[in-house]
């Protein structure tokens, strides 16, 4: 029994000498986060052409193809504005409605479209992920870059809606890319980490339209802040004000409208809280879909 047992151990040590000489791995071990990271950024050229790819399939059996990008969202500033600018009057006390509703509107949409898409990302293609080898923070991450494209197109045609409701471009308008690049950081980490979740939880994906729409109607959206927080006590009022996607909305407004709504928090203040809510998003986002890493594809 002995001499057996020993036999084992010089074999298991053999076994772990040639892995090691010959750069192999257990095919279920979970990277190190510098080799993930490593990886991630080798597969960059990959998430680009699959999101380009992604917008093209998207639209490729619509008539106005990827005009809807931006159609979609100037339909539903269209149906806010009737609604809330139009019969409840939200607008009262505002110089430009039109232009602070179409901000709100379009940074909204960018978040959303991303948290719904990435819950589920991993569940959408567990038969990508289950055929090759590949860090899976690639798919919550293209998801990302996708709406980081369609993104890009929006901003130019609000910019010209700004323009023509009468707001003048001014050097401030050259900050917007930085604005939307927190916001982006802020995104991906949501969506590693909705998409871990939405791998372990598969009914999420049909929660969440419910809980972006609760998430709408408490940005101040398609309202003044104002009218909301003269509601609350001034520790709610702090909270409410900390809540990222009004945070990513308000900044924007500051930058492209020339007498946007006042605002309880400085611009720098609502700077420094969207580069917080950027990194901690990151950070925890990626972690926790890292820790699920050889968890995707099974089951």
């Amino acid at each position: 029994m002995a001499e057996a047992t020993l036999s084992e151990q010089r074999s298991s040590l053999n076994s772990a000498q040639l892995a090691a000489r010959y750069g192999l791995h257990v095919a279920a071990e979970r990277p190190s986060i510098p080799v993930y990271l490593r990886s991630l950024w080798a597969f960059r050229h990959f998430m680009a052409a699959y999101s380009s790819a992604k917008i093209a399939a998207q639209y490729a059996n619509v008539g106005l193809g990827q005009l809807w990008q931006v159609l979609t969202p100037l339909a539903n500033a269209a149906v806010y504005y009737l609604m809330f600018g139009v019969v409840l009057n939200t607008r009262r006390g505002m110089s430009d409605f039109i232009g602070y509703l179409c901000i709100g509107i379009f940074i909204y949409t960018f978040t959303s479209t991303v948290v719904q898409n990435s819950v589920k990302s991993i569940t959408d293609n567990l038969s990508l992920i289950r055929a090759l080898h590949f860090p899976r923070a690639t798919l919550p991450l293209t998801v990302t870059l996708t709406q980081m494209q369609q993104m890009v197109a929006s901003t130019g045609v609000l910019l010209v809606i700004l323009v023509f409701n009468g707001e003048t471009p001014s050097f401030k308008w050259l900050l917007l890319p930085f604005s939307l690049l927190l916001q982006s950081g802020f995104n991906a980490g949501l969506a590693m980490f909705m998409a871990r979740l939405g791998s372990k939880v598969t009914d999420l994906k049909q929660l969440v339209p419910f809980i972006m729409r609760t998430w709408l109607y408490g940005s101040a959206i398609f309202y003044n802040i104002n009218i909301f927080t003269q509601h609350l006590s001034p520790p709610m009022a702090r909270i409410f004000l900390m809540n990222p996607l009004l945070v990513f909305a308000s900044l924007p407004r500051e930058l492209l409208m020339a007498d946007p709504p006042e605002h309880p928090m400085s611009e720098p203040e609502q700077w420094l809280v969207a580069l917080v809510w950027a990194i901690v998003a990151l950070v925890i986002g990626f972690l926790y879909f890292w820790r699920g890493e050889k968890e995707y594809g099974r089951g």
